[in-house]
């Protein structure tokens, strides 16, 4: 059954009395206890994408100017800000980048966990206590009688981030949007990190969007993958397929970069140039710049999403996998 449907969702940032658009006809859906992998550079629009869904882009710069997103059926942007707010945090929550900057450095750790069951749960003190030992626990944190009183500067960073997953699963949501969650960990806490995520799912049955520029982590965790370049889905597909069957340039330019294990390298390859920014207008494909297969007609006509196989929507004029 399908959780989350996003259909043509644009996204526009004002700057200097104009509207930009940064995200793009954006479409996907995620179903009841699947993971769902949104990868690419940064400055993609990855992140803007889960604040649109989150409601947190009130009061910024940002503007959804169309498109609709539906959680459990309803239209998220039709809700009133009071409707909204209990939905977020609830049924649906997110883990930002870097839990150094998420949470408060003035207040205990079991605090500030207790303060996002007290917004949605009518309980006591005491049964907060009770509830944030748990989540402490469910989240693998060592001793956490002791730890519940810690500041966030008094714990390491893998623990950081295990406080960050508590707060979030602290309702119990059907939702669970991770930015970047190991970005700033070691490669054995990143793991250690990701395998509690997975355990969490497979224990409570939430549904995952997991955001990261690192196609490794995404093929080891997710079910189906968007690809994301310049504010728009490039390509679309389940995990096993998209990596039998890799079409987009900007993909396989993404595996590219991903260092072999077995094999030693001095130079590691890369997409050349970088990503383009808002005031940087491109006729045709947005990554033709950047783009090995490009011809004549990547540089004028803007590519439109199209089925390689079934399920498999690739937008590039020239895909590059066994098209069908």
């Amino acid at each position: 059954m399908v959780l989350l449907d996003i259909r043509d969702l644009d996204l526009s940032i004002a700057r200097g009395g104009e509207l930009l658009p940064v995200v793009q006809g954006i479409s996907f859906t995620v179903e009841e206890n699947e993971t769902l992998g949104i990868v690419g550079e940064s400055g993609c629009g990855k992140s803007l994408t889960a604040l649109a869904i989150m409601g947190l882009l009130e009061g910024s710069a940002v503007r959804i100017a169309g498109g609709s997103i539906h959680f459990q059926g309803r239209n998220l942007l039709a809700l009133a800000p009071v409707e909204r707010r209990r939905v977020m945090g609830e049924r649906m929550a997110m883990i930002f980048q870097e839990p150094m900057t998420s949470l408060n450095p003035v207040y205990r750790i079991g605090d500030q966990i207790g303060e996002a069951i007290l917004q949605h749960r009518r309980m006591s003190r005491k049964q907060v206590h009770e509830r944030v030992l748990e989540l402490l626990d469910l989240v693998r944190i060592p001793d956490p009688e002791r730890l519940i009183d810690s500041f966030p500067h008094q714990m390491s960073g893998g623990q950081r981030q295990r406080v960050m997953i508590a707060m979030a699963l602290a309702c119990d949501p059907k939702l669970l949007i991770a930015d970047e969650p190991t970005t700033a960990l070691d490669v054995t806490v990143q793991k250690d990190v990701l395998e509690l995520m997975h355990s969490l799912q497979t224990r409570t049955g939430m549904s995952i969007v997991l955001i990261s520029h690192d196609l490794a982590v995404i093929a080891e965790t997710c079910d189906k993958v968007a690809v994301m370049y310049r504010g728009r889905i490039v390509e679309h597909a389940a995990t096993s397929a998209l990596f039998s069957n890799m079409s987009h340039p900007y993909t396989l330019g993404l595996l590219g970069s991903i260092p072999a294990h077995d094999q030693d390298v001095e130079w590691l390859d890369a997409i050349p140039g970088r990503v383009p920014t808002l005031d940087e207008l491109i006729s045709g494909c947005a990554f033709h710049p950047r783009c090995f297969a490009a011809k004549d007609s990547c540089r004028t006509v803007d590519p439109v999403a199209a089925a390689v196989a079934p399920a498999h929507f690739v937008r590039c004029h020239f895909p590059q996998g066994n098209s069908t």
